[in-house]
């Protein structure tokens, strides 16, 4: 590659997904210089002001590596837009809504994208009692990498909902728990790149088996029957689409199939700011599509789009 394109690579940052943000960041600043491109770095501090000017003045693309609330909500997407540099991934209007868990839940929804049952509620509702029968799931509702899940099982003692224990906020989503398989799929642009499978070794995919290596078995392509194989995949690219997602996002899904004939696909979320650390499973599906490393980011950077 030929190109001298000045890319800045936004990584760290201060959510709780900032060590998962250093690791992405980095594989991404190499694989780009190992492409052609002159690249800086920026760990991005709370500061707007020393944000603004820690971009270089001659960047022409910003590099989005990070993870979590600030970095994928919008928040970072909206000052860039101000600055009219072209960014990767997806706007400010599809990253907020795809990190705001029920709202990006109606959006699918009122597509006919089936997902599962959930409420809001408070701390104080949780601790005097169960919201919806058992299993369930409580998570953040604007979190991402799985930072705060848990499963709720029947027979589990009630756990004490605590601004010290859950610092999530006063809210707290509530979701009804799918049994079966979770699989998920990456989609660049307007297509899906194929299924993987996640098998968690013990317990779910939690934050550390997403990035402790040889905590979960990931099957590319997933062992799906070639008709559910097909649904999955056009559910992912219209999840995608619904949002008004770009460049590369990662659909994640539950299929419930204790009915063999009939499985139940459900989706549980669109990460519009898909990990790409060694472990991530959008450059594992890139692979199996035939696209190196150093070619999805390439990919990513030439398609990167600012809303100015």
């Amino acid at each position: 590659m030929t190109t001298k394109k000045h890319v800045t690579v936004l990584m760290g940052g201060f959510s709780a997904e900032r060590e998962v943000s250093l690791s992405s960041g980095a594989a991404c600043a190499r694989a780009l210089e190992a492409s052609g491109y002159r690249v800086s770095t920026l760990d991005v501090p709370r500061d707007v002001a020393a944000f603004v000017a820690g971009i270089p003045a001659d960047t022409d693309v910003v590099f989005n590596a990070l993870h979590g609330r600030f970095g994928e909500d919008g928040c970072i997407q909206g000052i860039l837009d101000i600055m009219k540099i072209p960014y990767t991934h997806s706007g400010h209007l599809a990253s907020a809504l795809a990190m705001d868990k029920p709202m990006s839940k109606h959006a699918f929804s009122a597509a006919g994208i089936p997902v599962a049952a959930d409420m809001l509620v408070t701390r104080d509702d949780l601790n005097a009692g169960d919201p919806m029968p058992r299993p369930y799931v409580v998570k953040p509702f604007n979190e991402g990498s799985s930072v705060g899940v848990k499963i709720v099982h029947p027979g589990d003692n009630l756990e004490a909902y605590t601004p010290e224990t859950w610092p999530y906020g006063e809210l707290v989503m509530v979701e009804e728990y799918i049994p079966g398989r979770e699989v998920t799929v990456a989609v660049l642009g307007d297509r899906a790149l194929g299924v993987t499978e996640i098998c968690p070794r013990q317990g779910f995919y939690d934050y550390k088996a997403k990035y402790t290596e040889g905590k979960a078995d990931h099957i590319c392509p997933a062992p799906l029957t070639p008709a559910l194989t097909a649904h999955v995949l056009d559910l992912a690219v219209r999840a995608h689409a619904v949002l008004g997602c770009r460049g590369a996002s990662r659909a994640d899904f539950r299929i419930d199939d204790s009915t063999p004939t009939s499985p139940r696909v459900i989706i549980l979320e669109v990460n519009t700011q898909p990990g790409m650390t060694p472990l991530s499973l959008v450059p594992e599906l890139a692979r199996y599509a035939g696209i190196s490393f150093e070619d999805l980011v390439s990919w990513m950077v030439e398609n990167a789009q600012c809303d100015a």
